[in-house]
């Protein structure tokens, strides 16, 4: 959540509809590992809940990359990110129109929702590894 933050905030990258809903599991995920240490007899569920939700935004994550490079089409045409304060007809105007279509941002050909994609489904996968070592020991 940092990077996508980042981006927004610092790098001036303004998500579209398909990266808000990558951020969703993301923020649920922390919640939820956050939980595990407060709640410890259910600390096990409460990993593997936050390893799935991790992995639901990398599979979200696969499927707006797909749509960025064309493989498919997406279920969103475009966005628009309006800041705080009044809505007046020239706020409307001068919001920048965010394309879910396009990647706005990317390195060694892979966009932002690529990298979520294998950073959280790589992620996700190291977790139910771990998990599953533990559980054994």
């Amino acid at each position: 959540m940092a990077g996508a933050l980042g981006s927004q905030y610092l790098g001036g990258l303004y998500p579209c509809e398909m990266c808000m809903w990558q951020r969703w599991p993301h923020y649920a995920a922390i919640l939820v590992a956050l939980g595990s240490f407060v709640v410890r007899p259910a600390r096990v569920p409460l990993v593997w809940l936050a390893a799935l939700l991790i992995a639901i935004s990398g599979a979200i994550g696969a499927f707006h990359a797909g749509v960025e490079y064309g493989w498919w089409e997406g279920l969103t045409r475009c966005a628009t990110t309006m800041g705080g304060g009044a809505v007046t007809l020239d706020s409307i105007m001068n919001a920048p129109l965010i394309r879910c279509d396009v990647a706005p941002w990317s390195w060694l050909g892979i966009s932002l929702a690529g990298w979520n994609a294998i950073l959280s489904l790589g992620g996700a996968l190291v977790i139910a590894i771990l998990m599953s070592k533990s559980k054994r020991r």
